[in-house]
C-alpha cells in the first residue's frame, strides 16, 4: 500500500484548520496516512496547541509568509509518502476520497496528478470543479467544467485526463515532483497549480480528474472574494503564467490583448464599483513583469499593505 501525506496550509484559520482535521478523523478510511499542516506565519501561533492536541500531526511553523506554493512546498519537503495530497485547510473529506485517488495513481503509470471532483461547502448539491479546459494562450483564458451547475449526475464517473487539477485539492505523484520540481514560488497566490500542471505535463505526465472521489470546499474563507491582494496577484500571475508558458507568438498577442482590452474593462469596473484602490494594485501587478525576470523571486509589494 502506497503512503499518501496530506498536506494543507493554515494562515490565520486555526479553527477551519481544525475541522479539515475532524473531517479526515471522521470519513478516512485509507490506512497509511500521513497529515502534515504548515502555519504560514499566523499571526497567534497555532502550532505548540496542535503539537500537544494532535500528535498524530506534523504540525510546522514558518515564520514568514510563503504563500500558497512556497507553504505546501515546504509540506513537501516534511512529507514521506509515495503520493502528496495538497489540499486548502477549508475542506472538507468525503468517504473513499483517498482510496478513489489512490486507485487511479497505482494503476495509471502516466497519470502524476490528480483530482476529485469538488463541490461548494455551502450548498453541497452545486459543483466547483469537475475539470479543466485547455488554457486559451491568446487571452490567458479557459473554463471551469461544472463550475456553479447542479449536480444531477451529468459528471459521474469521469476518470481521465483534464488540462489542469485544482488547488483546492490535487493529489500528486512524488516521482511527478522529483522529475518536474517543486511549485514555483514566486507566484505566491494563484496560478501557481495551473503552472504547475504545465511542468509536470512536460516532465512526462497527465493530469487527471476523478468524479468518484468528492471533496467539499469553503471558498475564498482566507483571501475573501474581492481585496487589494487577490486584484494585484490575479493580474500579475496572470501575466506572469504567459510568460511562463506560452508559444512567442501567442504571448505576444496576449500582450497586446490585456493591455488594450483587459485594462480599460477593469479600470472601468473599478471605478463603476468604487473600488479605487484597485487602481494602483493593476498597474503594480502589470510593472512588476516588466521589471522581474519570470524566475524572479522578488514579490514586488509588500504583503502586509495589500491584504
Amino acid at each position: 500500500m502506497k503512503k499518501v501525506s496530506v498536506v494543507t496550509i493554515n494562515f490565520n484559520q486555526a479553527a477551519v484548520t481544525e475541522e479539515l482535521f475532524a473531517s479526515i478523523e471522521k470519513t478516512n478510511t485509507y490506512a497509511s496516512l500521513e497529515i502534515i499542516v504548515v502555519d504560514n506565519a499566523s499571526k497567534i501561533n497555532p502550532v505548540p496547541g496542535w503539537l500537544v492536541k494532535y500528535p498524530n500531526i506534523k504540525s510546522i511553523r514558518s515564520e514568514a509568509n510563503l504563500g500558497f506554493a512556497g507553504g505546501n512546498n515546504l509540506g513537501i519537503k516534511h512529507a514521506t509518502g509515495d503520493y502528496i495530497f495538497l489540499v486548502n485547510n477549508d475542506t472538507e473529506f468525503t468517504p473513499n476520497l483517498l482510496n478513489e485517488l489512490v486507485t487511479v495513481l497505482d494503476t495509471h503509470d502516466d497519470v502524476g496528478i490528480i483530482s476529485p471532483m469538488i463541490k461548494y461547502y455551502s450548498d453541497k448539491s452545486l459543483i466547483q470543479y469537475a475539470g479543466y479546459t485547455q488554457m486559451d494562450y491568446y487571452t490567458c483564458r479557459n473554463s471551469c467544467i461544472g463550475l456553479k451547475q447542479k449536480d444531477q449526475g451529468q459528471f459521474n464517473h469521469i476518470t481521465g485526463p483534464t488540462a489542469y487539477c485544482h488547488g483546492a485539492a490535487m493529489m500528486i505523484k512524488k516521482d511527478a515532483i522529483d522529475k518536474a520540481g517543486l511549485m514555483a514560488e514566486n507566484f505566491f497566490l494563484y496560478y501557481e497549480e495551473v503552472d504547475w500542471c504545465e511542468m509536470i505535463k512536460r516532465a512526462g505526465y497527465e493530469a487527471w480528474v476523478n468524479t468518484d472521489a468528492l471533496i467539499y470546499h469553503k471558498e475564498s474563507i482566507s483571501v475573501g472574494k474581492k481585496s487589494k491582494l487577490k486584484e494585484y496577484f490575479m493580474n500579475r500571475n496572470r501575466i506572469l503564467f504567459t510568460r511562463r508558458n506560452a508559444p512567442g507568438y501567442k504571448k505576444t498577442v496576449f500582450f497586446i490583448y490585456f493591455l488594450l482590452l483587459v485594462v480599460p474593462r477593469n479600470l472601468i469596473a473599478y471605478i463603476n464599483n468604487k473600488n479605487y484602490d484597485f487602481i494602483p494594485m493593476l498597474f503594480k501587478a502589470i510593472w512588476w513583469n516588466f521589471t522581474h525576470s519570470k524566475n524572479s523571486t522578488n514579490l514586488g509589494y509588500p504583503i502586509n499593505t495589500i491584504a
